[in-house]
């Protein structure tokens, strides 16, 4: 739950950073596997699960850059410990996705999936927070094909890794389920105000048994 915490210390100006963090100049390209390639003929991204009318909605490259853009200012924190201060992230809220394809009422977590079926599991309450984004541009401009074009998932309060680069889609789920990197020893949370890196630092209710 550490997305409140995040925003008071951001607010208030502090230039503390989160346990075990070092202010990183630039920004350093991270990411497990090759970079795909962008065909827009191709693309699409799929609202899926249990969604409120059970139906699944979908939208091409075009029609999802047509949707309302907004922009948040915010850190991006990696688990690698680098931290990355005043972004201005700019695309597609979260929030406004939520509006578009509702979630069943009895939804609790999402998975978010990615290109070659790279995943990451997040709790509903840290999609929907205020500045959870789909990036599409960084400082603005758009993002490079190394940091996740044409689109990224940004969650500020959480530790990098559970905002996926290449990004396709999102599953509605009504029980957690561990995503690409917390099946493999990465803490199923991952708040960096509480350094939660690792699962073996999990207490009961964090997340599924491994």
């Amino acid at each position: 739950m550490g997305e409140p915490e995040s925003r008071e210390r951001w607010e208030s100006g502090q230039s503390e950073l989160p346990p075990g963090q070092r202010l990183q100049r630039g920004w350093p390209v991270t990411h497990y596997g090759p970079v795909p390639k962008f065909k827009p003929d191709r693309w699409e991204f799929r609202v899926f699960g249990a969604t409120a009318d059970t139906e699944k909605r979908c939208w091409k490259h075009e029609d999802f850059s047509a949707l309302p853009f907004t922009s948040v200012v915010a850190d991006l924190h990696c688990v690698t410990k680098f931290s990355m201060r005043g972004a201005e992230w700019g695309g597609v809220s979260t929030r406004t996705l939520l509006e578009l394809a509702p979630p069943a009422p009895d939804v609790t977590h999402v998975m978010v999936w990615a290109e070659y079926g790279f995943s990451s599991n997040l709790r509903l309450t840290d999609f929907m927070a205020d500045r959870t984004i789909f990036a599409t541009h960084k400082d603005g401009e758009l993002l490079t094909a190394e940091h996740g074009f044409p689109l990224r998932l940004v969650v500020p309060h959480l530790y990098a890794w559970k905002g996926p680069k290449w990004v396709r889609g999102v599953e509605y789920m009504t029980a957690d389920r561990r995503g690409f990197w917390e099946e493999r020893g990465y803490h199923n949370v991952g708040d960096p105000w509480a350094e939660q890196r690792y699962s073996y630092q999990e207490v009961p209710g964090d997340g599924p048994e491994l």
